[in-house]
């Protein structure tokens, strides 16, 4: 480098450190200036709890109970029917009935099937038929639909100690103390659980379970998942009336707990044959139960609090007699709600001249079956088991 090229050089060098020192304290000044104009922390609604929250208190359900004359009631009922029938969805077309039977066992008082009812053209649904031994009648049948535990402690059967004191605890086998007691019982193997199941759910280990395919499946057909598991049970009630000599077409009932109870809930609305209901551990509301509270998504009917509440959709089948089974310290539905639909429920009973028809068993519990009422109940509906003594 000769030295004619220096001075040439340290100007270009001063001239760059200006341009950046000037250009730098132009960001430093600018940057100061977006931030002096910059606001406080905005405080605005941001979360979807909240937004639901005010979203469902702003919107009374559309067609809720209020009648004061049995005409209104009517009116009511058959408007509010029509509408409900249509969230169940799309069913599957009827098939033949056929029956395949696959497994029988003896217990000391009666014997317990195992078959499979065809209830559409690619699906047997499995059901475990209890039937008791000394019968001098035709006997009143129960359909028993379990909950998310799936059908084998329902069916009193149990793997380990833990889950026989579950069972015990909880009063899970309805469906063995009803047969116990002279009731002919179908527990339905619940479309979406053990055998019948397809892809598992997230997060369940032990249990073969798929309430979510059961879901986006049949909401993308236009169906629901409550709606295809009380065809099940329809289907199921058509093999009873087919039992000449075991059961009585005319005394049909449903039993059910937590997601079963939700199917018994809905069932009779769908079908006129089922005499009575037996509810437990899934009547509140659905504003304080299934709408805040964390529950499987099969429990989620859509659009069904823009039109009513529950106490509505039981309402839909008065007179026919309910048994409302609730512990009153049950974390997933509410007592409260139960309470507040049972106070309806006794208002619409009332009017139609049964108030005798709707009971309630708020027992000291969580969230569990109880027998405490179920006999007393069905004897004073159905009358004595010809076998009972």
């Amino acid at each position: 480098m000769n030295q004619t090229t220096r001075p040439a050089i340290r100007f270009a060098i001063s001239l760059l450190t200006g341009i950046s020192l000037l250009a730098g304290g132009q960001f430093t000044a600018t940057r100061q200036s977006l931030h002096a104009e910059e606001p406080a922390a905005v405080q605005v609604p941001h979360q979807i709890a909240g937004s639901f929250a005010q979203l469902a208190d702003s919107a009374e359900p559309t067609m809720r109970w209020q009648a004061e004359t049995v005409a209104e009631h009517q009116q009511w009922q058959q408007g509010l029917q029509e509408v409900v029938v249509d969230l169940l969805g799309k069913m599957p077309e009827r098939v033949p009935l056929e029956v395949k039977w696959a497994e029988e066992k003896n217990f000391e008082t009666f014997t317990r099937h195992k078959i499979y009812v065809r209830t559409e053209a690619n699906y047997w649904a499995p059901v475990y038929y209890f039937v008791p031994d000394q019968r001098a009648a035709p006997l009143p049948a129960i359909v028993c639909l379990h909950g998310h535990s799936g059908i084998v402690p329902y069916i009193g059967e149990a793997d380990s100690a833990e889950a026989a004191k579950k069972i015990q605890d909880s009063s899970l086998d309805y469906a063995v103390f009803l047969a116990k007691h002279g009731y002919v019982t179908a527990a339905i193997n619940v479309r979406g659980w053990n055998e019948t199941a397809g892809n598992q759910d997230a997060g369940i280990k032990n249990l073969r379970r798929s309430c979510t395919q059961m879901t986006m499946d049949s909401l993308l057909l236009g169906m629901t998942p409550q709606g295809l598991r009380c065809w099940d049970a329809m289907r199921v009630i058509d093999f009873l009336q087919s039992r000449d000599g075991e059961v009585d077409p005319d005394k049909i009932g449903v039993a059910g707990l937590s997601g079963g109870g939700t199917l018994s809930m809905y069932l009779p609305v769908l079908d006129e044959r089922v005499k009575l209901a037996m509810i437990a551990g899934a009547f509140s509301t659905y504003r304080s139960s299934i709408f805040p509270i964390r529950h499987c998504i099969c429990n989620c009917l859509p659009r069904i609090m823009h039109y009513a509440e529950m106490a509505d959709v039981v309402a839909l089948y008065a007179p026919r007699p309910v048994l409302l089974i609730n512990g009153v310290d049950d974390r997933i539905f509410p007592i409260a709600g139960a309470r507040e639909g049972f106070d309806t429920l006794q208002q619409v009973y009332t009017l139609l001249g049964k108030p005798d028809n709707v009971a309630a068993d708020f027992f000291d519990g969580g969230h569990a079956w109880s027998n405490n009422k179920t006999l007393e109940f069905l004897q004073q509906h159905f009358g004595q088991p010809t076998n009972a003594k």
